[in-house]
């Protein structure tokens, strides 16, 4: 059977393996990058490891906007250095990078996205969409686009990474 869709590491799958690729699926900081070797390194399939990760990091822009919307509309209504802050930083990037983020829309958001290394990702590419106004819909659509190339990024990339290792180990099997 092909490396791709069946691994032999000994390992016993369990529920915790699939709940832990699930939370760093949703991690700020792993999102792909860590779910899909973390699932393969445990023994879960890397075609089933890519899709739970790539189809939990697609919920994540829907999350972080609800979570941006909300805490934003609390604390703008309530803090007055929170107003400050906001205005003064999301405002002055906002007149700043106003050009080029127009210029580039969604397609930017998604290939910013679909670029799997730190800093970008879901979370940042809803963030950065959410900071400059851009439409909410497009936006999330352009970040399901970018984590679906992200995703196939990193799976191909542990594909070729593992069976590269094969011109240096030799498998014996019994």
């Amino acid at each position: 059977m092909p490396l791709l869709l069946k691994r032999e590491l000994g390992n016993k799958l369990s529920i915790s393996n699939y709940l832990i690729t699930v939370i760093l699926a949703l991690a700020p900081i792993s999102e792909l990058r860590g779910a899909i070797p973390y699932a393969y390194a445990q023994g879960i399939p890397l075609l089933e490891a890519a899709l739970i990760g790539t189809l939990i990091n697609i919920a994540v822009s829907p999350i972080a906007y609800l979570f941006l919307t909300f805490i934003h509309n609390i604390f703008y209504s309530r803090f007055n250095w929170y107003i400050r802050l906001f205005d003064r930083t999301v405002e002055r990037t906002r007149e700043r990078l106003h050009d080029k983020v127009h210029s580039y829309g969604w397609v930017g958001i998604m290939l910013f996205v679909a670029v799997p290394l730190p800093i970008t990702g879901a979370w940042t590419g809803t963030l950065g969409a959410w900071i400059f106004g851009l439409e909410k819909r497009k936006s999330i659509l352009a970040v399901s686009l970018g984590v679906i190339i992200a995703g196939i990024i990193v799976t191909l990339l542990l594909y070729v990474g593992v069976s590269a290792t094969s011109i240096f180990i030799k498998r014996i099997t019994i």
